[in-house]
């Protein structure tokens, strides 16, 4: 495979997450926390002339962060998927990155780890709103069980690529 100076249009449709987003989310009770409402504050912004993205996500409740996490997105052209490797405050290396496809305006990524699987899913309703959920399958296990779910909007509505 060639090198490739400049981002394809998958790598540059990753820009769909720039920009600051503000959210409402309902967390599910776990042996991490308990049930309840929460906020997020996400930032995405692109990383070495657009091939990655980073994604800065701060979840408050009652006033305190209870949940952070770098995101940095993805696209291999080695098997035409993109990756989403996360490190965040549960402090659990990420053994590999979660990996999915676009299918119209809806992202789904999927994990796997000693503990189970996760499956995040974003739907972007339109460039300023879109929608995240994830949920986990325990190992061994055939069952979804939410984790948490959010709608986020732009702080300052702008364009973004989600072609």
């Amino acid at each position: 495979m060639a090198f490739q100076s400049t981002p394809s249009a998958a790598h540059i449709r990753l820009n769909a997450f720039s920009g600051v987003w503000e959210g409402e989310e309902r967390v599910a009770g776990s042996a991490w926390t308990t049930e309840g409402k929460a906020n997020a504050r996400l930032s995405g912004e692109a990383l070495f002339g657009g091939f990655f993205l980073e994604q800065c996500y701060r979840q408050t409740r009652d006033g305190a962060v209870s949940f952070e996490a770098r995101n940095v997105f993805g696209f291999d052209a080695s098997d035409q998927t993109y990756k989403l490797y996360q490190f965040d405050s549960a402090g659990f290396a990420p053994p590999s990155p979660a990996s999915g496809e676009w299918n119209g305006k809806e992202l789904m990524l999927m994990k796997a780890s000693p503990r189970g699987r996760q499956r995040t899913t974003f739907t972007f309703e339109n460039e300023d709103c879109y929608r995240m959920g994830v949920s986990f399958s325990p190992a061994g296990s055939d069952t979804w069980q939410e984790v948490v779910s959010g709608i986020y909007r732009r702080s300052s509505p702008t364009s973004s690529n989600l072609s």
